[in-house]
């Protein structure tokens, strides 16, 4: 039996604050200083990324992406995902795991509706640096999250749920939980709210393990969950709302992110092994350079992609409310998103696998400077992470009903 950690005595005491630097500055301090240094053991060991995580907290970035008024960093979409990119650049794990906290994080922010529960929760997050994780899979439901058989079960101001999630990604590891659930007994499987399972008031039953070809710092296998709290943790919103306005888009923005992060990484360890080419002989352009210029126009195509995207959305959620509610909502942006994820799960594998083509033997040893393998492990579980023939599927049913404009 596993339980949460808040009550741990490293958890009750805020980190010590930090310098007064730029967030990205700070992410990349932790990505250069301890991420870097720790990825091949996170990878070779399939072990939570303790160190960088910790690093994170020290650095105040749990709370990045909460308004300043509560005491959080303030940033907005694109700023988190430059931190998402940075962090993957050196260890894709950690970069994954900040972007599924900070959605996790954005869904109370955007969504709690001034309930007085929710804003105290956040300025805690913000003075203990918490990290939230999310139960959103469920057994028996093939991987869809806008389903649910488990349903929260309400009586005299209390909550109860039971549920099977199939993954639950640093589970063990994380300070509180964010559930799906139906509302009730009695709703319809697609009639969801979602539930913040606060230190103390759950469990966690290990039901797998986690041995996966990448990304194997989350440490995702499966848990049986059973939770009972005040309900005043259920969020007021409906997990409809929530999902389409906040979870999907930051989602598919910042997952798109930490991909560009493996991608320009393994791009620069084959930049690299040109440019040793090119000093041993010099005035002979190196027989990879023609392949690495390919795979930079490639490389800009998708950083493009992924911020002009991300921009797109953050301009639209600060339009005057009414138009915000139908931009937000639209057909058109949910298709944007959709192809957002498509693509760039399907450009971070080509992209690395043109840098191991470009490295040749270099690329392929795990023993090398040049030494691109980790990359291609992680790139592999974009195109996993919500299954691309579904949001296909998902595009052909809106494409049919898209007015024309």
């Amino acid at each position: 039996m596993v339980t949460s950690t808040l009550d741990r005595p490293d958890r009750l005491t805020a980190a010590h604050a930090p310098p007064k630097i730029s967030l990205l500055d700070r992410a990349r301090r932790v990505a250069i200083e301890t991420a870097r240094i720790h990825a091949d053991d996170v990878d070779k060991q399939a072990r939570f990324p303790r160190e960088a995580i910790e690093a994170l907290r020290k650095e105040h970035l749990l709370s990045a992406g909460i308004p300043r008024e509560l005491g959080g960093g303030g940033a907005d979409i694109v700023e988190l995902g430059t931190i998402c990119e940075a962090l993957a650049q050196e260890c894709a794990a950690t970069g994954m795991i900040y972007a599924m906290h900070v959605i996790q994080v954005a869904c109370i922010v955007r969504h709690h509706a001034n309930a007085p529960f929710f804003g105290a929760f956040l300025r805690d997050i913000c003075e203990r640096q918490l990290l939230l994780a999310s139960v959103t899979s469920e057994v028996g439901v093939g991987g869809e999250t806008r389903t649910s058989i488990a349903a929260v079960v309400r009586e005299a101001g209390r909550y109860t749920v039971e549920k099977n999630a199939t993954t639950i990604s640093y589970g063990a590891e994380a300070d509180a939980l964010l559930l799906t659930a139906r509302a009730s007994a009695n709703a319809a499987p697609g009639d969801q709210v979602l539930v913040l399972l606060c230190s103390g008031e759950y469990s966690l039953e290990k039901k797998s393990n986690w041995d996966t070809l990448g990304m194997r710092g989350t440490c995702s296998p499966a848990f049986h969950v059973r939770a009972s709290g005040p309900d005043d943790r259920i969020l007021p919103v409906p997990f409809a709302t929530i999902s389409s306005e906040t979870m999907v888009p930051y989602s598919h923005i910042l997952w798109s992110s930490a991909w560009l992060g493996i991608a320009t990484s393994a791009l620069a360890r084959a930049r690299a092994f040109v440019r040793m080419q090119a000093r041993s002989k010099p005035g002979a352009v190196p027989p990879g350079a023609l392949r690495l210029a390919e795979a930079s126009s490639q490389l800009q195509l998708m950083s493009n992609n992924v911020y002009e995207v991300a921009d797109e959305w953050h301009r639209l959620t600060i339009r005057p409310d009414a138009e915000h509610d139908d931009a937000l909502s639209s057909i058109a942006l949910a298709l944007k998103m959709n192809n957002l994820k498509i693509a760039t799960s399907q450009l971070v594998v080509d992209i690395v696998n043109r840098a191991l083509s470009i490295c040749g033997i270099h690329g392929y040893r795990n023993d090398s400077t040049f030494a691109v393998g980790r990359h291609l492990r992680d790139a592999h579980s974009a195109a996993l992470m919500v299954a691309n023939d579904r949001i296909y599927n998902n595009n052909a049913s809106l494409l049919l009903v898209l007015k024309d404009d």
